[in-house]
């Protein structure tokens, strides 16, 4: 009698084992289809539509936009690759919608007047803006939540720093995000 109780345990053993094996996850690459259709580059084109619609360029002079890199709003002095990816990705669609884009790398040029906590063009982007005749600067932040990613754009004139235009978005905390917030040590 122990023989056919000690069968069944094995073959309940082995059914279990098969069906824990056959419900493991599996990860599934994503496909050039699902890329081309990335929500993440959409929000970036729809917050530079949101930003740009019905704007004038021919009001504030036909001088080129610089693009600096979106910075976290804690750390100004440094990008994650969140950032610099959402940087270039408003660079590229700023340039496809038809704004005369200087392409130029800005690192670190964005500051927060210590006590006032405004958001202000330092000295050396005013420099760098003079020496391509720019009329506008893009300069943006990020900052991370527990849900949701906050991005905050602004259109600057540079004669006097005054902000022409703004946008604030949101990005879902997705996977993909939290690996382009972490900044590489």
């Amino acid at each position: 009698m122990k023989t056919p109780a000690l069968l069944l345990t094995v073959l309940a053993g082995a059914v279990l084992a098969g069906c824990a094996n056959n419900s493991a996850p599996v990860r599934v690459e994503p496909t050039y289809q699902e890329a081309a259709s990335s929500q993440f580059i959409q929000t970036s084109r729809d917050a530079v539509a949101k930003l740009t619609t019905g704007f004038d360029m021919n009001a504030l002079g036909a001088g080129p936009v610089l693009v600096a890199t979106v910075v976290n709003v804690n750390d100004l002095s440094r990008a994650a690759p969140l950032g610099r990816t959402l940087s270039e990705q408003y660079a590229t669609s700023m340039a496809a919608s038809g704004f005369n884009v200087k392409e130029i790398k800005l690192r670190g040029d964005v500051f927060v007047r210590e006590g006032q906590g405004e958001l202000l063009l330092s000295r050396e982007i005013k420099d760098i803006a003079r020496n391509h005749n720019a009329s506008l600067v893009l300069v943006g932040t990020y900052s991370a939540a527990a849900n949701y990613t906050y991005v905050s754009l602004k259109l600057v004139r540079t004669e006097d720093s005054r902000i022409v235009r703004g946008h604030d978005y949101a990005l879902p905390n997705d996977r993909d995000v939290q690996r382009l917030l972490a900044v590489p040590r």
